[in-house]
């Protein structure tokens, strides 16, 4: 019987899964228990419903005296839809921007799916997602096509929406330096461990295609396969200015004046030799998410601390914290406005804070290095970007 039965629900599997990763569900409706009971919901209902910027849906459960909520993550719509079917109902009709479905299952599981025309239009609550960010939900972007994240018809895929909102969280980020950059010529950017890329391509769309910026962005990275994939497609979407290479960030030295350093979560010290290289071309932006912040781990040493220094999940959280206090004192002191940003929710991953730094007039240097010093003696932390900027640096009392 149970073999019997998946045969004939595929259909409709098929169908939940196709509206689940297209995002395209207004509401739903299911109803008809095989089995009812007085203490059990007669009916439930399904809507989206935007949590922290995260597409959700709520799903409500109707009992003969209560009604109760349940919001899930979108990328699991399609088990939760799934399971309802198989399980309780059945009946359902599922709207979609599209049509409208309506679904209807015998007792020995023999599915029905009748096909009508769409009957609601999206709410409130999808138009404004999709009308506040840079790069539209509905307008097909070749390389979000391209990297899996829209479909052709230009509609993100559901699992794929923390990537396009982080995407354009980082656009945003990019339009608010826009004034801080050189606009009398073309501009020079580096991406030190660009990985698959996502947001290099982001960025040279952004200001290539949308803004109509001449510029060169190069994409650095130690992974040779990551880069072959990313060159090929650069080369397919016809970015003529953007090229991929493998290297080291310490190492490279192929340019002499960069304009913006984007470095996102080079490991370690990696993000110090990003920053250093940054300072060192006088780059007028530095956008860093740092990672993996070990160094300060294994120096800090302070007795009047050693409540929270002595164990290890909370040590390793405000090492992480004071490196990033850290770089941006350091960069402060180095010419530099700097800020400490949201980059994601922390629900998405815990490395989500943003460094940018744009270059500033110099404030009270004196003053800025005697805040960084008494903190960086109050933790004996020896911090490899003062060590790397040492010559630019003001001198040791």
């Amino acid at each position: 019987m149970k073999v019997s039965c998946y045969r004939f629900m595929e259909a409709l599997r098929h169908l939940i899964q196709q509206i689940a990763q297209e995002g395209s569900l207004i509401t739903a409706t299911l109803s008809q228990r095989r089995k009812p009971g007085e203490t059990e919901y007669s009916k439930v209902t399904v809507k989206p419903a935007l949590l922290k910027q995260r597409l959700h849906y709520q799903f409500t459960y109707y009992y003969s005296n209560k009604v109760t909520h349940e919001n899930i993550p979108a990328e699991q719509l399609a088990e939760y839809l799934m399971k309802q079917f198989e399980e309780t109902f059945r009946q359902g009709l599922l709207c979609t921007e599209a049509a409208d479905y309506q679904v209807l299952i015998s007792k020995k599981y023999k599915v029905s799916i009748l096909t009508k025309s769409p009957s609601k239009q999206p709410g409130s609550l999808l138009h404004n997602r999709r009308k506040e960010y840079i790069l539209e939900d509905g307008r097909a972007v070749p390389f979000l096509v391209e990297l899996g994240i829209m479909n052709r018809d230009g509609k993100v895929l559901a699992k794929k929406y923390d990537k396009f909102r982080q995407i354009n969280r980082f656009l945003e980020m990019v339009q608010d330096v826009m004034p801080h950059l050189p606009a009398d010529r073309p501009l020079t950017i580096v991406d030190f461990g660009c990985g698959k890329s996502y947001l290099t391509f982001a960025l040279y769309h952004y200001l290539s295609v949308e803004q109509r910026r001449e510029l060169k962005v190069v994409g650095l990275d130690l992974k040779a396969d990551v880069i072959e994939h990313c060159s090929a497609l650069a080369e397919k979407l016809k970015y003529n200015n953007l090229r991929f290479l493998v290297g080291d960030i310490a190492d490279y030295d192929e340019l002499s004046k960069v304009d913006m350093v984007v470095t996102l979560h080079a490991c370690d010290t990696a993000t110090d030799a990003a920053l250093e290289k940054a300072v060192r071309w006088d780059a007028s932006v530095i956008l860093s998410v740092p990672c993996c912040q070990h160094e300060l781990f294994a120096q800090i040493h302070n007795e009047v601390m050693e409540p929270l220094l002595s164990h290890g999940i909370l040590k390793e959280r405000f090492s992480a914290l004071a490196t990033d206090g850290i770089r941006a004192k350091l960069l402060d002191i180095l010419g530099y406005k700097t800020q400490l940003l949201e980059f994601i929710d922390m629900e998405h991953t815990p490395k989500n804070i943003l460094i940018r730094a744009v270059k500033s007039p110099a404030g009270n240097t004196a003053a800025l290095w005697r805040e960084y010093t008494a903190f960086r003696d109050f933790l004996g932390a020896s911090p490899y970007l003062e060590r790397a900027c040492r010559d630019l640096l003001p001198t040791e009392e």
